[in-house]
């Protein structure tokens, strides 16, 4: 797909659709001599050379990667009109393709009925997800894992909620036996469940939570902004196949929160929450008396939180979905090549003299450590640290993360090490682009030179 050539085509289609509404003369005021901008843009784009390569293999740190090259032609196209999808008078067909993508993402979770909308980010979606909690269980809390993302903490404090953490279990997820005790108090209205921590790509237990909802008479949220769309390899022939139990029970689950700007390959921010119950949006309810003034239909503005959303991530995310759909066969070979390569990563780690395995990566992150001499914590955090800023600096450079692991929890995965700090940093990989499936032996080759190069 050459991008050039279709953000050209991007241009010319606009034109013509702008010059259906006859010629005009753009305001003296906005005009800007084109040497004045080579000049500032020059000093823009050599800026933007103070970043890492987010897009090249060699980049195995953060969640970062470009967007796919149909969603950057289909949001900067649909920015030339600017769109607000907060109301169908400020973008009649950029609402309509949220309506239509934000459906295709409820059948890939195998929701029957749905109410749901896109928005800034993951935060902003658990955020609404937390509000309607509220409104449902009025002065119950909210209960998430230890490994939750910080988001839950944080929005509980903004709603007035009283969060819960609850411990984990030796991979990460949350402990059933401490949530069933947490649910016998009382206390707790929802309780949000994770599918693919952001630390470890941890998968929570949905499937066995389910009964404590029954029992307990509480809702169950998912927080699937990271691991989301990886419900397309539940079940999947060959080694990227995930067990099925966990994913398929996310239909069962009352809101869900995924990040489309993740795997979903789209420019930040899209995010995006749906609800099983469509009912919720009566708490939405609003009136406003210039807004909406076109249709009778039901806006998105009346069930979101926000108020001014970019059409273009809408426009962006439907053509995305046109060639490759949220299906097994779509999106789901692109985090087939993630997975299969975490899955080597792994491997090639246990059989490594110089690395080692902090836990089986679930989805496509991948933690573990260097082998030193001195098995101890404050040794392997020394040991990364070095690692982390020497291969951002060498010449065949190669761009990793930490992940800053408790005593307990690292004693509970290797209870041999010398516990003698409270924490310590282990290597962490974030394999989302599929290129790295091709590219796992020279990376992590360079990553096991740094950590011989004591």
């Amino acid at each position: 797909m050459d991008l050039r050539h279709w953000l050209g085509r991007a241009t010319d289609a606009i034109q013509k659709w702008a010059d259906t509404f006859g010629p005009y003369e753009a305001h003296p005021s906005l005009r800007v001599d084109d040497d004045r901008f080579a000049e500032a843009f020059q000093e823009f784009t050599g800026r933007l050379e103070d970043n890492y390569p987010f897009f090249h293999p060699r980049y195995a740190g953060q969640m970062l990667k470009p967007p796919h090259p149909a969603a950057v032609v289909g949001y900067l196209t649909a920015m030339l009109i600017n769109p607000n999808n907060h109301a169908l008078d400020g973008g009649p067909a950029t609402a309509r393709m949220e309506r239509e993508a934000v459906a295709r993402l409820a059948a890939m979770f195998g929701y029957d009925t749905h109410l749901g909308h896109l928005t800034t980010s993951g935060t902003i979606a658990n955020l609404e997800a937390l509000f309607v909690a509220r409104e449902l269980h009025p002065g119950r809390g909210i209960a998430y894992s230890q490994d939750a993302h910080y988001t839950h903490g944080r929005m509980c404090h903004l709603l007035g909620l009283e969060g819960h953490p609850v411990r984990t279990d030796s991979g990460g997820r949350i402990d059933l036996d401490a949530l069933a005790g947490l649910l016998r108090t009382g206390k707790v209205g929802t309780v949000v469940l994770t599918a693919g921590t952001t630390g470890l790509g941890a998968v929570d237990p949905v499937h066995e939570a389910l009964a404590l909802r029954e029992r307990h008479g509480v809702r169950i949220h998912v927080d699937a902004a990271y691991g989301g769309f990886f419900t397309l390899l539940a079940g999947a022939d060959g080694p990227a196949g995930l067990p099925p139990a966990p994913w398929r029970a996310i239909a069962q689950c009352d809101s869900i929160v995924v990040d489309p700007h993740k795997h979903g390959l789209q420019p930040y921010g899209c995010g995006a929450v749906l609800f099983r119950d469509p009912e919720v949006g009566r708490f939405y309810l609003h009136d406003s008396p210039y807004t909406y003034f076109t249709s009778s239909e039901l806006h998105l503005g009346e069930i979101s939180l926000e108020c001014s959303r970019a059409g273009a991530s809408a426009a962006a995310l439907w053509l995305t979905f046109q060639l490759l759909p949220p299906t097994p066969d779509g999106l789901g070979r692109v985090l087939a090549a993630s997975r299969r390569a975490a899955l080597r990563w792994a491997e090639l780690i246990t059989a490594s003299d110089a690395l080692e395995l902090y836990q089986q990566p679930e989805l496509d992150i991948v933690t573990y450590f260097p082998a030193v001499e001195s098995a101890s914590l404050s040794a392997i955090d020394a040991a990364s640290a070095r690692i982390l800023a020497a291969g951002m600096t060498e010449p065949d450079p190669v761009f990793l993360s930490t992940f800053t692991a408790s005593r307990e929890a690292f004693t509970a995965r290797h209870p041999k090490l010398t516990a003698d700090a409270d924490d310590a940093r282990v290597l962490r990989s974030v394999l989302l682009k599929p290129e790295s499936e091709h590219s796992v032996e020279h990376v992590l080759g360079r990553v096991e030179q740094l950590a011989r190069n004591r």
